[in-house]
């Protein structure tokens, strides 16, 4: 395998600025030329003095609100000084501390090791998504953002990239960035591909540069139409008008297109680490599943980035995050980004009240976990959702605190429209709460006190008791509040629902109480429903229907035909080594999810996700 030269290149991207705490800053190299062997080699120079050293890997990961470090995949760790192995050995109690004693006489310790990139989730043959809490080893005396890093990146011969973080040099395949503290390092990841593609999304007038940087596995996959390219460079402007203000220096849109990458966004300052299928972009719902990604992370630049719950704030990665304000973290975010969805075209009025409308039934009364579980606990117990994957959400609630938060903050759009009879709106407590000047990437956390405060400067009322009720409530109906508010209510009837991608098997939640994935692996059977009381649960593999081989089409086609007759419809299962058969007796046909309008009520909704000027 390839290894470095020398320190002396390392510590050639080092500017030797002094830190606070009188050592010079962290030189780091991550080679990514062997990424398509799906292998990164770094190696850090750490100014020491003589004495015991605890070294720590980034645990708590913002964004994830969980200790999701991946630990596990750093390997081949060896420490020297001056050439001369150091042994290290790891702390007893957090697997993510390490112990060093660094002999007399040394000024620099110097570590290298590998991370490897699991399959599936941030390396292809093609590109590589590169997050520097995953290669990167900081000193556990010092809080984050006083350590500063002078970091360097190899890349694969002929590969280009897409990053936030500020470029000194850019010679050959080898990229120095300029200095910068661990925070800022850790908000800044790098996309880089042989396949890649920026786009200017600077609107007309704007004197902040937006741009996004394409990477995926071919390049026909980087064809964004001109529509698509509008639309973005609409939501740019709908964000500004929506904050009145921005908080970073430029913004860079990061999106990996890929079938063979994990498929999630994660948020950053100054840009965001979104990651799609290959086609994406080439489908007719392009637009529909930009705009289900992008606004939302884009939001978090303002909401989460800029304006932070202190709870979640912490002065090492180490230090557990309380998660009890998630609800406005992402809740916020969730109801933010499909207005801004609605109001720069990614999607039309009819899609954002057709996607309302779904998440509204799937917190619905037929969802039985709402009666054990508040929403609030859904924030709280998100660090321990990692140890329970693998359906049966309706029982034991997943992160409802983005779509439940979603529908809460739709209720305090209308509450501050109606308490104020239309002269203020949302925008007009996001104005207060995220604005002041733009001074960069900087964090200004808020406590719950405070933005309650916040909402009563804009719209007096007893938004306390508000949030408590909602927050701590075991009803189960789902806030509807909102919705209603704003002239509409949710109803089930036979019509498909018209969002891209939503047809199969999405109107067997809402009849036979079934979550069924193309493959036929059953995600969910809801507790209560016709399927579940069939014996049906989550984990087992559908495979036939009324004794044919299963498909999405064929479930859907069982299920409308059994409104003419009386047979139950025979379910032929595999769970586990087992053949199973279950007769669901239901003869109520598909039904799906829509909002309509409420006769005599002014539409307030439409209104909100309209285009501002």
């Amino acid at each position: 395998m390839k290894r470095f030269r020398l320190l002396g290149m390392m510590m050639a991207v080092a500017l030797l600025l002094p830190l606070a705490w009188g050592q010079s800053q962290i030189a780091l190299i991550v080679d990514t030329t062997q990424s398509p062997l799906k292998i990164l080699h770094v190696r850090e120079a750490i100014p020491v003095q003589p004495g015991p050293l605890t070294l720590y890997y980034p645990k708590w990961i913002p964004g994830d609100h969980a200790p999701s470090g991946p630990i596990a995949n750093l390997t081949g760790l060896k420490f020297e000084v001056n050439g001369k192995v150091v042994p290290w050995r790891r702390d007893l109690l957090d697997v993510y501390t390490f112990h060093v004693d660094v002999p007399a006489g040394a000024t620099e310790l110097d570590a290298e090791y590998d991370y490897l990139e699991p399959d599936g989730v941030s390396a292809t043959d093609k590109l590589l998504v590169l997050e520097w809490n995953e290669v990167t080893l900081y000193r556990a005396d010092v809080p984050a953002q006083q350590q500063i890093f002078a970091a360097k990146l190899i890349l694969p011969e002929g590969w280009r990239y897409g990053t936030a973080l500020p470029v000194k040099s850019h010679t050959g395949n080898e990229v120095t960035f300029t200095p910068v503290s661990l925070n800022r390092l850790v908000d800044s990841p790098v996309d880089e591909g042989q396949y890649y593609r920026m786009i200017d999304l600077t609107p007309p007038g704007e004197p902040i540069h937006h741009e996004i940087d394409m990477v995926a596995d071919s390049a026909a996959a980087l064809n964004m139409s001109p529509a698509v390219q509008q639309d973005l460079t609409n939501l740019v402007k709908q964000a500004g008008l929506l904050f009145g203000t921005r908080h970073y220096r430029d913004y860079h849109f990061l999106l990996a297109l890929s079938d063979h990458v994990a498929h999630f966004g994660l948020e950053h300052h100054e840009s965001n680490d979104s990651r799609l299928p290959e086609r994406t972009l080439l489908e007719p719902s392009a637009g529909f599943v930009v705009g289900s990604l992008l606004p939302h992370e884009y939001v978090h630049s303002w909401n989460g980035k800029f304006r932070r719950p202190a709870d979640l704030t912490t002065p090492y990665y180490e230090q557990p995050e309380e998660t009890d304000l998630l609800w406005g973290y992402e809740g916020l975010t969730e109801y933010l980004g499909p207005m801004l969805a609605a109001r720069s075209g990614l999607w039309t009025p009819e899609q954002y009240r057709e996607f309302l409308a779904s998440i509204a039934e799937e917190l619905g009364p037929g969802r039985p976990g709402r009666t054990w579980r508040p929403l609030l606990d859904t924030a709280v117990g998100e660090p321990g959702l990692g140890f329970g994957r693998g359906g049966w959400l309706s029982w034991r609630r997943g992160t409802d605190y983005y779509d439940e938060g979603d529908l809460m903050w739709l209720e305090v759009a209308t509450i501050i429209h109606d308490t104020t009879h239309g002269q203020k709106s949302i925008d007009d407590f996001c104005h207060l709460f995220h604005g002041g000047p733009n001074q960069g990437p900087q964090l200004k956390t808020y406590t719950f006190d405070q933005l309650v405060a916040t909402l009563n400067q804009v719209a007096p009322y007893d938004w306390a008791t508000f949030f408590h009720q909602h927050l701590n409530s075991t009803s189960p109906e789902p806030p509807m509040g909102g919705i209603e508010n704003a002239g509409w209510k949710p109803v089930l009837n036979n019509e498909p629902v018209r969002l891209p991608g939503r047809r199969g098997g999405f109107g067997d939640a809402y009849s036979i109480g079934l979550q069924v994935v193309p493959d036929g692996m059953i995600f969910d059977s809801i507790v209560g429903s016709p399927a579940y009381e069939a014996g049906v649960t989550s984990g087992m593999k559908l495979v036939g229907v009324n004794g044919r081989v299963f498909t999405p089409e064929g479930l859907e086609d069982a299920i409308e035909a059994a409104q003419h007759n009386s047979a139950p419809i025979a379910l032929l299962l595999v769970d586990d080594d087992y053949y199973r058969t279950a007769s669901v007796d239901y003869h109520g046909g598909e039904r799906y999810p829509h909002l309509v309008r409420e006769e005599g009520k002014p539409d307030y909704l439409d209104e909100l996700i309209a285009a501002k000027q």
